[in-house]
């Protein structure tokens, strides 16, 4: 669901290790495209917001025990997350069994060994180099003085051989990314991530905004008339975001690592983030950098 705003956008590229059928090659083409047609968004970052609890996600089969025990290893934890939605389980409830045969292809074909030679030692190595970069980066002092709210003073990044183009959030206070990316856009993703929700999606705050932005026609075209590929198809999910992403650019912008506010809006997604630079340009003209303060008041 969550991504670097700047990012492109590509149908997925596929594991050639051997015994990996054109089959199922093609039922991973068709879970890609039925997540965006029904609405569930991104299908890896999707699958990896559900499956990160308890270890669940730590190995291929770890990953297809807790799919066939879903109920019981996945949707209690799942549905007590700010993430819960309930369109989001009921999509995976029906396409379980296409995702077990991808998952165990996969084993069966040597995935494991196959990422694991692929990535070697360079996944140790880059996670001493981002430790030791990181600790001069206050970012969840930001999130706290911009949003009123408390956050445990500890961000998890994992780094991952196949993530591009994608920053993504999952349970808890963790987020996963290309091991590749610089220390300024890991910066830049824990800015942005870990603020998701930036206030309860279903509070009388977050109604009231989006009944005025239901009621604003150039609000309404954007949530329409974009590609879907980019995903954001709802007004929500929309608001979501933006609201996330004006409040990333302050962050950004305190720690010195900030991009250029009117490239990135213009630039990314094909400039449908409108509401963003917009709430940036309202948060700029309170100060809110130097007040701070409650965001859902």
């Amino acid at each position: 669901r969550r991504r670097l705003p700047s990012a492109s956008r590509r149908a997925p590229q596929h594991v050639r290790a051997s015994g990996l059928a054109a089959s199922v090659r093609r039922d991973i083409d068709l879970l890609w495209k039925t997540a965006g047609d029904e609405r569930l968004g991104l299908l890896g970052p999707n699958l990896s917001l559900l499956f990160s609890t308890d270890g669940n996600d730590a190995t291929i089969d770890t990953l297809l025990i807790a799919l066939r025990e879903r109920d019981r290893r996945v949707l209690p934890k799942y549905r007590s997350r700010p993430s819960w939605n309930a369109a989001d389980w009921a999509w995976l409830e029906c396409h379980a069994a296409q995702l077990d045969g991808v998952f165990a292809a996969m084993r069966d074909a040597g995935f494991a060994r196959f990422r694991t030679d692929a990535a070697g030692p360079r996944v140790a190595a880059r996670i001493d180099e981002v430790q030791r970069a990181l600790v001069d980066f206050d970012v969840i002092f930001w999130q706290q003085k911009l949003t009123g709210r408390t956050f445990d003073p500890t961000i998890a990044v994992v780094l991952l051989q196949y993530a591009k183009p994608h920053g993504i959030k999952v349970q808890g206070q963790t987020f996963q990314q290309s091991l590749d990316y610089d220390i300024a856009t890991t910066v830049r993703i824990a800015s942005h991530e870990i603020l998701h929700p930036p206030i309860p999606m279903d509070s009388p705050a977050a109604r009231a905004a989006l009944e005025v932005l239901a009621a604003d026609p150039l609000i309404a075209t954007l949530v329409r008339d974009h590609d879907p590929r980019w995903g954001y198809t709802t007004l929500d999910g929309l608001f979501n975001e933006d609201l996330v992403q004006a409040l990333d650019q302050l962050i950004s912008d305190a720690l010195g690592v900030a991009r250029n506010p009117a490239d990135r809006w213009r630039k990314a997604d094909d400039g449908m983030h409108v509401l963003a630079a917009g709430l940036y340009g309202l948060l700029r003209e309170d100060r809110w950098i130097d007040s701070g303060g409650s965001i859902e008041n």
